[in-house]
């Protein structure tokens, strides 16, 4: 795999591979795909084609060919989510956790023992998380409990139950072992040709609900059934500004410095672990990491609005949370009762804030899952109220609202969907014939295969891709649309390395008329690949294409 860009100069503009496998360099085509839908393929790219179609004769040799073609971009991943369960039961063992061997939960300990190392003093009933080293039973049985593993849906119990049911079970484990985590989710990455990832996480905000504390919000939530968006009263822009101003009086500013040090811990012993800047530098250091500030969506208004406001002050100053995101189960009952007030604190505090990239969980919800009613209206709200960047899944578009002017709309605003294909299965049961990916392809729509969360699910964003190809029918050049729209979309600083939105032929006029991802680009076009990130990484992933494609058989 390609190393990532870093510190571009004429003379070291040049890209490593770790597996001999893409040792041999060749010169990059000039012309590449036009974009929604109409392609006018390379040689190289039909050579590419060809190979695809063979692979995709059986899914395993699909999956061997994906797994080694550059992805792009993650963009849609929470970190919580995308740990395997294996990795969590080794860190509670550490944490000197218990299990509660019922429900099949970690639990805090009652005490610890005198010895060295300490062992954990469970309570009654309760046993050692380490015991599941020694009992096979245990130890599958937490790897189920913590995600889809082996999941069958019986009377009372989803797949939407099971997946959300995942993330309490698990939540006793200390968050200092976010770098591992991290170094985990870029591992994964990196052996699968990504170059970068926008991770969602929400940091501990202890000190945050004191504050919260400190407020009072005009009114409570309505019963959604009155009120298909919830009750919005003392949420004009008056109020929402005396309730910013309240807030950051009370001490909200101090949040700000504790979440920017829990990301420098987390980063910080990420790079220990991959020898990230060293000559034995790991796979993974490859991998470029930023951050989008999870916001609690099924939370209270006050907390939903603090949370909200603290997610753009952190935003505002760390270069490295590029943006926010709102989580938790969209049919949550404050989710839905509270849609549409939460819209109107992003619109007010985007007009603050208006530097601040927002994408957005909208559309996360299914036919009988909530009311009809309830499908009307979450992704035209957040583009239009929310303003969204980004929507994160987007499933119920076809039941909106004129579905067609609004698949409209966002072609025309060139707003991206995060497509979560495995995710939407299991949680939502939408499978090919009622997902929305075939709608939003035809409406031009721009889109990107994303994991969701991968280590819940059990999967990797090759099998997103794998799953792409084999139920919706996506060629190669879809598949690699996909890849260059990740990065087009991404939330790095910067403009793009394209003349037109989403429109893959053309590059700006400083890189015009040179190989794509050259190692040697004209010192204008390099200029400009300095001053953009995102332009750099897309030039990083036009010359994996390069080679990708110049090694095929």
């Amino acid at each position: 795999m390609i190393r990532r860009l870093r510190n571009l100069t004429a003379a070291s503009f040049l890209f490593c591979f770790v597996t001999a496998a893409h040792a041999q360099v060749a010169t990059p085509p000039t012309t590449s795909v036009v974009a929604k839908g109409t392609a006018v393929a390379t040689p190289r790219e039909q050579r590419a084609i060809k190979t695809f179609n063979t692979a995709r004769q059986s899914p395993l040799q699909l999956n061997a060919f994906l797994t080694r073609m550059p992805k792009g971009a993650d963009l849609h991943m929470h970190l919580s989510g995308a740990i395997y369960a294996e990795t969590f039961i080794k860190d509670g063992a550490a944490d000197l956790l218990c299990v509660d061997p019922t429900t099949h939960s970690f639990t805090k300990p009652v005490g610890t023992t005198r010895s060295i190392p300490p062992q954990p003093v469970c309570g009654e009933g309760n046993v050692r998380v380490e015991d599941a080293f020694k009992d096979q039973k245990l130890y599958d049985a937490l790897v189920d409990s913590f995600s889809m593993r082996a999941f069958v849906p019986s009377a009372g119990v989803s797949g939407h139950d099971q997946f959300f049911a995942t993330f309490d079970r698990f939540r006793s484990l200390n968050k200092s072992h976010a770098g591992e985590w991290l170094d985990e989710v870029a591992t994964r990455a990196a052996a699968q040709n990504e170059q970068y990832l926008e991770v969602m996480e929400t940091p501990i905000f202890t000190d945050l609900s004191k504050v919260i504390s400190k407020i009072d919000w005009p009114s409570t939530p309505a019963d959604p059934a009155q009120n298909r968006t919830g009750d919005a009263t003392g949420t004009s822009r008056e109020d929402l500004s005396r309730l910013r101003e309240t807030l950051l009086n009370a001490g909200l500013r101090d949040e700000v410095a504790v979440d920017r040090k829990e990301l420098d811990d987390a980063l910080d012993a990420r790079d220990t672990i991959e020898n990230c800047g060293q000559p034995s530098a790991r796979p993974g250091c490859s991998v470029k990491i930023r951050f989008l500030y999870q916001v609690l969506r099924a939370f209270p208004p006050q907390h939903v609005f603090a949370q909200t406001l603290l997610a753009f002050e952190v935003a505002s100053v760390d270069p490295r949370v590029v943006g926010l995101n709102f989580v938790q189960p969209e049919d949550a009952y404050l989710s839905m009762s509270e849609y549409h007030r939460q819209m109107l604190m992003l619109d007010y505090l985007h007009g603050v804030y208006p530097k601040v990239h927002i994408s957005l969980h909208a559309g996360e919800i299914a036919p009988g899952l909530v009311p009809p009613d309830g499908l009307r209206f979450h992704i035209r709200e957040a583009v239009d109220l929310g303003h969204a960047e980004r929507i994160g899944h987007g499933v119920d578009v076809m039941y909106e609202n004129e579905p067609q002017a609004l698949l409209k709309e966002l072609a025309d605003r060139h707003i991206m969907v995060e497509i979560n294909l495995t995710s939407n299965d299991v949680i939502l049961g939408v499978t090919a014939p009622w997902h929305p990916l075939p709608s939003y392809r035809a409406a031009g729509v721009p889109f990107a295969l994303s994991t969701d969360d991968e280590g819940v699910s059990r999967i990797d964003l090759t099998n997103e891709y794998t799953r792409a190809a084999m139920e919706f029918d996506l060629s190669y050049l879809d598949l690699k649309q996909s890849a260059r729209t990740s990065l087009e979309h991404n939330f790095l600083p910067g403009p793009s390395l394209w003349q037109q939105p989403d429109v893959f032929s053309k590059t700006v006029a400083a890189c015009a008329g040179q190989p794509l991802g050259g190692a040697n680009p004209t010192p204008n076009c390099l200029s400009f690949l300095q001053s953009s990130e995102k332009a750099a990484e897309q030039w990083e992933l036009e010359h994996r294409y390069d080679l990708f494609e110049s090694n095929l058989p």
